[in-house]
């Protein structure tokens, strides 16, 4: 469905992407379903190495496909000078440049922000890293999982009595590259108003951090008094709040309201819970956990199964959840119904599922037909298009070896 002749809230504006693996290609993906034209620069011979990663079916990557649908793919060879020279004139020509290389490698390559903005004023430039362009950890290589551990998020996860855990998935990156995408957009804006472009940095670290919404503020008002840590399968700060053994399986349920815990007691057929001195107030609970989390498994043990307990649970509007498998994820009718879980077609590697698009825009209520580009596909679009070469120019810098494709 298109508005006033838009395919999408951002059609029109082009991208240079010169992002591979998850956190940058996260910003341009997202782009990329809002409607964005991205080119994404992948380095010659082989482009981005996240073409290599697994689920690979006849030598295509579901993890790529997933990643980097709906953009443009040109492969070059930007140490040549001629391979240099078309990444200039299409800096030029271009709305929004990201890139997620670490610090200092796109200076290096000659397209940092300085160098992209003589050739473009309204460029806006954008840098995802680890540790961000300024600090005494900018220059460290980084990833999700080493940011996370600066961040006191790893920290925070996993059994008090044991080593802290890894999220398996993929937080940071993801997290990181929705708020640059979130920056590029306010930049945008601000763009429109004044004609400035401007340049963006945004690090991994700091959108992980930005994600304590109790553990910092709790430790600095209480001046050092209280320390947060992990606390396993329980909320450390509210009662009860947390990982409940079930019937057949886990669930989660969250009733620390004074409210709820009293709808709680009712549901479990234990009333004199409600009044009982040990449980009165959030705080007290807190300090009887144990014997809170004795008293809801208890009953869960007792309920014909998990359905019925959340069955009870929901009538007496108590927040419950089944702890689910990704096979189980990827088959409920709420994900499905919403396209919050997505089929995407692949010409080559074929149909499966993956996470669909988050934002929803009553203006543009579909979704774009994307398709993951292969090696350098866009080769000859990109050059002719934008800067207007020449069919027999471009057959000579594929014999010369400035631009590279491949079938997958």
């Amino acid at each position: 469905m298109a508005t006033n002749g838009l395919r999408h809230v951002l059609d029109g504006y082009k991208v240079l992407d010169f992002t591979q693996v998850l956190a940058g290609p996260t910003v341009t993906r997202l782009m990329a379903e809002m409607g964005a034209e991205i080119i994404k620069l992948e380095l010659a011979p082989a482009g981005d190495f996240s073409r290599g990663f697994p689920f690979l079916r006849d030598g295509r990557s579901g993890y790529y496909i997933q990643q980097n649908r709906g953009k443009k793919s040109l492969c070059v060879d930007v140490k040549q000078p001629a391979g240099h020279a078309i990444i200039e004139a299409l800096a030029g020509k271009v709305d929004v440049v990201v890139e997620n290389y670490a610090p200092g490698v796109i200076k290096r390559m000659g397209f940092d922000y300085d160098a992209v903005r003589a050739l473009n004023p309204r460029v806006i430039m954008c840098s995802v890293s680890a540790f961000g362009q300024t600090g005494p950890l900018s220059a460290e290589p980084g990833y999700d999982y080493i940011a996370q551990a600066y961040a006191a998020v790893t920290y925070m996860i996993g059994d008090p009595n044991g080593p802290p855990s890894l999220p398996m998935l993929g937080l940071g990156d993801v997290s990181s590259g929705a708020h640059a995408m979130g920056a590029i957009v306010a930049a945008l804006l601000h763009r429109e108003r004044t004609g400035e472009g401007q340049y963006l940095d945004i690090s991994i670290v700091d959108a992980y951090f930005h994600c304590h919404e109790m553990n910092v503020q709790i430790y600095s008002a209480s001046k050092g008094a209280t320390n947060p840590k992990r606390s396993g399968v329980h909320h450390p700060q509210i009662c009860p709040t947390g990982v409940f053994r079930g019937k057949e399986g886990y669930l989660i349920i969250m009733a620390f309201l004074d409210h709820q815990w009293a709808a709680l007691c009712k549901t479990m057929g234990r009333p004199e819970l409600i009044d009982d001195p040990r449980f009165k107030t959030n705080a007290l609970r807190l300090e009887h956990r144990d014997a809170v989390v004795k008293a809801i498994e208890a009953w869960l043990a007792g309920t014909p199964s998990d359905t019925a307990a959340m069955e009870a649970l929901r009538k007496a509007r108590i927040p419950v959840a089944p702890v689910l498998s990704i096979d189980q994820a990827v088959n409920h009718p709420h994900l499905r119904a919403r396209q919050t879980v997505r089929k995407i077609s692949d010409p080559i590697f074929g149909d499966f599922d993956a996470p669909g698009f988050p934002l929803r825009f009553s203006a543009f209520p579909g979704f774009l037909p994307l398709t993951a580009p292969t090696l350098g596909q866009h080769n000859r679009e990109v050059l002719e298009n934008y800067l207007g070469y020449s069919p027999e120019r471009i057959a000579n810098l594929e014999r010369d070896g400035v631009l590279h494709s491949g079938k997958c």
